[in-house]
């Protein structure tokens, strides 16, 4: 897609101005892309706080505050296994954080005995200080490496946090209920199992879970009715979008519309009783990450669709929100291995480039 440099602005990292902009075009819609941050190594999330302000993480494990200031590291962050795919996920300010200063975490953990999972923390963001960090959820693994951690946090509709966690390439784990690989996590902002969960009253089932049959969501976002969705990495094809759905089971490995590497068969075929059919699936993979359902509030005519960054084709794809039959997205030279996409409070669409180290803000043209 061609782009067109239109002006260039001081080089300071700083919230409120962009370091330069582009013009381009996501379908017949014109658009800006504003370079926002940059000098990142391998950029992981986005974080909005009041007044502009914004956080980004790096998987390595470093956690970064930008404002009208510039940019600061953030201390008190926790020691991160940061092997592999794993390291510091995201850092999402919750909803209430004008008065409660709260930032939840995720990130992953060396659990001993050469075993590591994925963590959801929450603390107090104090200027550029973490304080008062307390762990809420450690994932129950026996399972060593550094694949498939997930690690995606959505504050839902009444308060409850849900957690992706992938199955750490362990692929028959993500069916056993014995244990988090493969699934999506549902707890209280205390950590506490919520007494409607699917799952917690039954033996032998961990509480927490509230679906699972997952192989590695990347990427999650709640609709305007606040129902969650997943994007989740397939093998050699069968990326998926799903509607996630209490005690609900998404077939991993059993089921899959891909293939093994090897080009071997997955599991039994593409449908099985008692297991949830994508709302949407790619072939070949795009290899999906962070993902945004759009309100409409700037774009009207984009309210309820899908934009879903991808780390191997280097676009973000756009998917309509009722049919999801995927959409023109954008693609340009800021579109290097997406990694996050997310919704600002003022309507414009940001993303991370782990390519270009950088932070882009889609705005309307002018």
């Amino acid at each position: 897609m061609q782009a067109m440099r239109v002006t260039m602005m001081a080089a300071a990292l700083c919230a409120a101005v962009p370091l330069w902009a582009e013009l381009a075009r996501i379908g017949d819609v014109a658009v800006e892309v504003d370079e926002m941050a940059n000098r990142l190594n391998e950029p992981w999330s986005i974080g909005f706080l009041p007044g502009g302000a914004f956080l980004v993480t790096e998987r390595g494990g470093r956690l970064w505050r930008y404002d009208g200031a510039g940019r600061q590291a953030v201390s008190g962050v926790p020691k991160v296994f940061a092997n592999g795919q794993g390291g510091l996920f995201d850092a999402i300010p919750a909803r209430d954080f004008d008065s409660s200063g709260e930032v939840f975490l995720s990130y992953a953990k060396d659990l001993g005995s050469g075993r590591a999972g994925t963590v959801l923390a929450v603390a107090r963001l104090e200027g550029a200080s973490l304080t008062d960090l307390r762990e809420i959820f450690v994932m129950e693994t026996d399972s060593t490496g550094g694949r498939h951690f997930g690690g995606r946090i959505v504050e839902g509709p009444e308060g409850h946090l849900f957690l992706t966690i992938g199955e750490r390439g362990d692929r028959p784990a993500a069916q056993d209920l014995g244990r988090h690989n493969g699934t999506v996590i549902r707890v209280n902002r205390d950590g506490l199992v919520p007494a409607d969960n699917p799952f917690v009253r039954q033996a032998g089932v961990l509480p927490e879970i509230w679906s699972y049959g997952h192989r590695n969501p990347q990427g999650a976002a709640l609709d305007a009715a606040g129902q969650l969705w997943v994007n989740e990495h397939g093998a050699r094809g069968g990326d998926e979008v799903n509607r996630v759905q209490a005690g609900a089971n998404y077939g991993w490995p059993v089921i899959s519309y891909g293939r093994h590497y090897s080009g071997m068969a997955i599991g039994e075929g593409t449908e099985k009783a008692g297991m949830e059919q994508p709302a949407h699936y790619w072939d070949p993979s795009i290899a999906p990450s962070g993902m945004a359902i759009y309100s409409g509030r700037l774009w009207p005519d984009w309210a309820g669709d899908f934009f879903v960054g991808s780390l191997k084709f280097d676009y973000i794809a756009r998917l309509d929100g009722e049919s999801l039959e995927p959409l023109e997205g954008l693609d340009g030279p800021w579109t290097g291995r997406v990694r996050d996409v997310r919704e600002a409070p003022d309507g414009t669409l940001w993303f991370l480039s782990v390519q270009a180290g950088a932070v882009y803000r889609i705005s309307p043209a002018e």
